[in-house]
């Protein structure tokens, strides 16, 4: 694989699993070092025990509004600067609203809109300015296109989806 990323740092929230440890080991192997954001510790230490230097563990729990809006200065404190920033930390719920919890609606609404939103808010600043960087934000085809099992979930995807538009316009 080609170091495209060498020299880079890179952070991905919900890194400990899934798309997000995808995305930070693929970073890894084209020579980025990856801050892996997770509020999973255990999982965070067997993941740098793993990958070594290359891999900065940074247990943060992004629902917590502290612990959330001390992520980049956390980030920054470890490794100095950020080169690309990974916004995947999300969670899902399908199924009719109707047998939909209140509570699991909040947390995932906070998680999959807030959250993100509230990083790259923190996350822009510093990169412009470096006069550099590159935000990626983990969405889904519900983002696009409305599932009907999954009401909550698509609703997140889709306001995701105009909030990118947005930003990057």
């Amino acid at each position: 694989m080609s170091k495209a990323l060498e020299g880079k740092v890179a952070a991905v929230t919900g890194a400990a699993s899934g798309i997000g440890l995808a995305s930070a080991e693929a970073m890894m192997a084209a020579g980025a070092r990856v801050v892996f954001v997770d509020r999973d510790a255990k999982r965070l230490a067997e993941l740098h025990k793993e990958h070594g230097a290359a891999a900065i563990p940074l247990e943060v729990d992004l629902l917590d509004p502290e612990g959330c809006a001390s992520m980049l200065p956390r980030i920054l404190k470890e490794v100095g600067h950020l080169d690309i920033f990974h916004a995947n930390a999300g969670t899902y719920i399908g199924g009719d609203l109707i047998k939909a919890d209140a509570a699991t609606i909040d947390r995932m609404l906070n998680l999959n809109v807030n959250v993100v939103i509230k990083n790259v808010h923190d996350v822009l600043p510093h990169m412009i300015e470096r006069g550099t960087g590159d935000i990626v934000v983990t969405s889904s085809v519900a983002g696009h296109f409305p599932i009907p099992w999954e009401p909550v979930y698509s609703a997140s995807k889709w306001a995701i989806t105009c909030f990118v538009q947005t930003v990057r316009r």
